[in-house]
């Protein structure tokens, strides 16, 4: 982290608005793709970087190591939308693509992008910050507040059955393409 960040955060939590606010605009590219990359529609996005950036503005005055200011505020993300994902149903992917569309490169992100809702929520996390967001193992660690052995093994699991998913899931795309 660079130290003019680190001096906007001890600012902050010294209770200094307008460095929260120059914070947020630091990240807050960061934090709409963490948040897409979950909920898959910008309003429902754009609501958890909302509500995230609220709550670290209450919550600022806890933070006791600034250097993690980044880590901090991703957990208040995930959070977020755990919590807003617990009261509203989930809706697929598959409802933003349009239907018809033949492009392979398109339907492959797609089978990705399933294939990853279909992971457990530990699972889905690990995957997202470690491969979307460029984390590393340690800051994940931190993040989800678990060890990095939970992590890497987490990380594992989670490609073997990424794996499991899209090939099973490719060779039953096959078999209907050509049960016609």
């Amino acid at each position: 982290m660079k130290k003019d960040t680190i001096k906007l955060v001890k600012k902050a939590i010294k209770g200094n608005m307008s460095a929260y606010g120059e914070l947020i605009a630091e990240y807050q590219v960061y934090l709409y793709k963490t948040a897409f990359l979950y909920v898959k529609n910008e309003a429902d996005s754009l609501d958890a970087v909302q509500e995230c950036v609220t709550r670290g503005l209450l919550g600022i005055e806890k933070l006791k190591e600034p250097q993690y200011f980044k880590t901090w505020i991703t957990r208040i993300l995930i959070n977020c939308i755990r919590q807003d994902k617990k009261k509203a149903p989930t809706i697929s992917l598959d409802e933003y693509v349009e239907t018809g569309v033949e492009n392979y490169l398109i339907e492959e992100k797609v089978d990705l992008y399933d294939a990853i809702d279909s992971l457990s929520d530990q699972y889905k996390t690990v995957v997202i910050l470690f491969y979307f967001q460029e984390l590393k193992i340690r800051e994940i660690s931190q993040i989800l507040d678990i060890p990095e052995g939970s992590v890497k093994a987490s990380l594992y699991r989670a490609k073997k059955q990424l794996r499991k998913w899209l090939t099973d899931g490719i060779n039953v795309k096959e078999e209907k393409r050509y049960a016609k």
